[in-house]
């Protein structure tokens, strides 16, 4: 993709304007939202910057190849110049292409247990596991919120917060139907089941202005659950929120109400900010259909088989032979295929914004 020189351009003056700007500014909440759009801007403006100096070496090699002492170098030279220059211009186009606002944002990971019974709640906890295993392989705090244990073990809903650099933006592609296939450890006929689990991936953005009425909610507080003897809540210490508007129910059952309150707040302005995210992602996915991270969580997206050791996004046709790999948190070479075709449909969307 050959990205014209004005669009560049425009790059770099904005760039160089927030950081002149940036220097003469005494207002703290300009100098804040000065330093956010810097930060954002910077890596786009030193990329365009490399691409530029390339595109003036490329002009000053072939000045050179018409001098016959020094035409066989510089012949050389531009060859592997021309061979880097694509890949240069794929870089800036992908940081110049249309991108998740949230991509750096942390995340709230909700994992339930789906048609499957007992089973159903076993894989619910395999799959949390596995993202548990993912974010400590990358640095990420895990904070669980809330949750409600299996029968048998696993979870029938578990909630957490995932915190740290860049977690939507490469744990967005999870949010929907995960379906397994195996055999139970309570079947004895040694028959294999196929059970669901549901995952859905939320920014938690913290400076999102989300305005919840006090007469829009309703907050009941009630006993928590425990594991027994000295563990068991006997004060109704749990907290739930219902947002009456949309029937949105949140809720947290640490030892302090006042805590619960707290994280039941946060929780229900992440699931109201989600939804707005959801109405956008349904706008775009009907002008593109291909769209990997459509937003819709009753889409099966991928199926997780034992006997025969395999998993299989069914979003891009992608079959990798390493289950048991997979389900221990390597789950990188999913994630990486997946971006991949997200970051293909973006810079198809900025070739047709060009024309």
């Amino acid at each position: 993709m050959r990205l014209p020189q004005a669009r560049l351009d425009q790059v770099l003056d904005r760039f160089h304007q927030v950081e002149a700007r940036m220097g003469a500014a005494s207002d703290g909440a300009e100098i804040v939202r000065l330093s956010k759009e810097h930060a954002e801007l910077k890596p786009v403006a030193d990329a365009v910057q490399s691409l530029a100096r390339a595109r003036a070496e490329v002009e000053d090699l072939k000045t050179m190849a018409s001098d016959p002492e020094m035409a066989a170098m510089a012949a050389d030279e531009l060859d592997a110049l021309n061979e880097r220059l694509p890949e240069l211009e794929r870089e800036v186009a992908l940081l110049l292409a249309p991108r998740d606002a949230d991509e750096n944002a942390s995340a709230v990971l909700e994992v339930r247990a789906g048609t499957g019974g007992d089973e159903a709640a076993l894989f619910a906890g395999d799959l949390f596991r596995m993202y548990s295993r993912y974010a400590q392989s990358r640095g990420w705090r895990v904070e669980i919120d809330s949750l409600t244990e299996g029968d048998a073990g696993g979870y029938k809903e578990i909630i957490a917060t995932v915190s740290g650099e860049g977690v939507f933006g490469r744990l967005k592609f999870e949010s929907g139907v995960h379906r397994v296939q195996r055999v139970p450890s309570t079947e004895s006929q040694g028959r294999i089941h196929t059970s669901a689990a549901t995952v859905a991936v939320l920014p938690e953005v913290e400076d999102v202005e989300i305005e919840i009425r006090d007469q829009d909610i309703r907050i009941d507080t009630y006993r928590s659950s425990g594991s027994g003897g000295q563990h068991v809540n006997t004060t109704d210490s749990a907290v739930r929120i219902t947002h009456l508007p949309t029937g949105i129910m949140v809720t947290s059952s640490e030892k302090s109400q006042h805590v619960n309150r707290d994280k039941a707040m946060k929780n229900l302005r992440v699931r109201l900010y989600d939804m707005q995210r959801q109405a956008k992602d349904a706008a775009r996915s009907d002008a593109r259909k291909s769209q990997v991270g459509s937003g819709d969580r009753s889409e099966r997206i991928r199926t997780y088989n034992f006997p025969q050791g395999r998993v299989t996004d069914h979003r891009i046709g992608l079959t990798l032979h390493s289950l048991p790999q997979i389900l221990e948190g390597d789950i990188d070479p999913l994630l990486n295929a997946l971006i991949a075709e997200d970051q293909a449909a973006r810079l198809a969307d900025l070739e047709a914004e060009l024309g």
